[in-house]
C-alpha cells in the first residue's frame, strides 16, 4: 500500500494493475523525453544572439513540428485504448462480488453463494489493534481467492460513491440505480486497502475497503463458517 515513503505507484497485485504501470513508465518516459527537448531549444533561442533565416516561414519546419507530435499522441493513445479494454471485458467469472455503497460503509454480497452478505464499516480509533490501519482497517474484510476471475457489480444505495483499489488497478462508480462491473484477478495473498474515490458526504474520507486474498480452499471455508 502507499505509504509517505513511496514516490511510485503501489506494487501491482493484479495483471491489470501491472499493465497499468507499464503504460505509466511508458508515458512518463516519452513527457521527458519531450521536456528535455523543449528545454533544450528554448536555452538555447535565448542565449543566442543570432537568427535562423530559414526558420521563419518554413514550410518544412511547420511539417516537422506537426507531423512529430501527432506521431507522438498514437504511441500514447494505442496502448491506452488496449488498457481501456482490457478494464472493461469480463471473461468467464468464477466468482461474482456484488458491492453496494452506503453513506457511508460497503455493503457485500456473494451472489454466488446463499444468504453471504455483511457490512464493512471503518474500524474506531479505539478499537484497533497493534497491527491495523489508522483509517483504513474495517471490522469486517472482503476476502477473495487468488488467481481466480472474480467479477465486481458495484451500485449505490444513496448517492453516488466509487470503490477503488490501487493495487489491484480497479476503480468502479457506484451509481444509484445502476450496475457497473469490472474484473480483477489477484496475483497473489495479502491485503489490499483501498478508499471512496468519489465525495459522498461528510464522512466519504471513513469508508475504507479492505481486501484480503487467500488460497481457494481458505476462502472456502471462510465462506462455509459464515
Amino acid at each position: 500500500m502507499a505509504t509517505w515513503g513511496n514516490m511510485m505507484t503501489q506494487d501491482a497485485n493484479s495483471s491489470l494493475m501491472e499493465q497499468l504501470t507499464f503504460f505509466h513508465d511508458h508515458t512518463i518516459m516519452i513527457l521527458s523525453m519531450i521536456t528535455v527537448m523543449v528545454t533544450y531549444i528554448m536555452m538555447s533561442i535565448m542565449n543566442n544572439n543570432f537568427i535562423n533565416r530559414y526558420l521563419l516561414e518554413g514550410q518544412t519546419i511547420e511539417l516537422i513540428w506537426t507531423m512529430l507530435p501527432a506521431i507522438t499522441l498514437i504511441f500514447i493513445a494505442l496502448p491506452s485504448l488496449r488498457l481501456l479494454y482490457m478494464m472493461d471485458e469480463v471473461n468467464n467469472p468464477s466468482i461474482t462480488l456484488k458491492v453496494i455503497g452506503h453513506q457511508w460503509y460497503w455493503s457485500y454480497e456473494y451472489s454466488d453463494f446463499s444468504n453471504n452478505e455483511f457490512d464493512s464499516y471503518m474500524k474506531p480509533s479505539t478499537e484497533l489493534e497493534t497491527n491495523n490501519m489508522r483509517l483504513l482497517d474495517v471490522d469486517n474484510r472482503t476476502v477473495l481467492p487468488m488467481n481466480t476471475q472474480t467479477r465486481v457489480v458495484v451500485t449505490a444505495a444513496d448517492v453516488l460513491h466509487s470503490w477503488a483499489v490501487p493495487a489491484l488497478g480497479i476503480k468502479i462508480d457506484a451509481v444509484p440505480g445502476r450496475l457497473n462491473q469490472g474484473a480483477i484477478n489477484i496475483n497473489r495473498p495479502g491485503l489490499m486497502f483501498g478508499q471512496c474515490s468519489e465525495i459522498c458526504g461528510a464522512n466519504h474520507s471513513f469508508m475504507p475497503i479492505v481486501i484480503e486474498s487467500t488460497t481457494t480452499e481458505n476462502f472456502l471455508n471462510w465462506i462455509n463458517s459464515m
